[in-house]
């Protein structure tokens, strides 16, 4: 089965209908279907909680947060050993710490980052990334 961690930047696209959103879309029906797994990590969670309350309100941030989990996404915890590979990795380049945690939980879970935040570019070499 292929594993999908979703950033928050892509996953904002989807909520938001924006362009790009279409490959987050297909990935989400294939985890209805049962054939991929899509992952977030409680970090970039907060990510989208906090941005979504910001630009849409409270109200919509709680639909946002309900669906979240009807869509099937799994949201991974931040165990002390995750916070300790994403504090390397932000020591090593120039990613916020939110980013960070994305790409040491793909690392974990073999997944594919999906993302269009131009920041992975860096870490292209570290783990596979689909552009949305």
């Amino acid at each position: 089965m292929n594993n999908f961690m979703l950033d928050s930047f892509a996953l904002l696209r989807f909520i938001q209908k924006e362009p790009g959103n279409e490959p987050v879309k297909a990935i989400l029906d294939d985890v209805q279907r049962g054939t991929v797994c899509a992952m977030l990590n409680v970090i970039n969670m907060g990510e989208v909680i906090y941005t979504v309350q910001r630009r849409f309100g409270q109200h919509y941030k709680l639909d946002v947060v309900m669906n979240i989990g009807r869509l099937g996404i799994v949201i991974l915890p931040a165990p002390n050993d995750l916070v300790f590979r994403a504090a390397e990795l932000k020591a090593q380049f120039a990613l916020s710490y939110a980013d960070a945690f994305v790409v040491a939980s793909a690392m974990e879970h073999n997944a594919t980052v999906v993302t269009g935040d131009p920041e992975f570019r860096q870490v292209e070499a570290l783990v596979k990334i689909l552009w949305v």
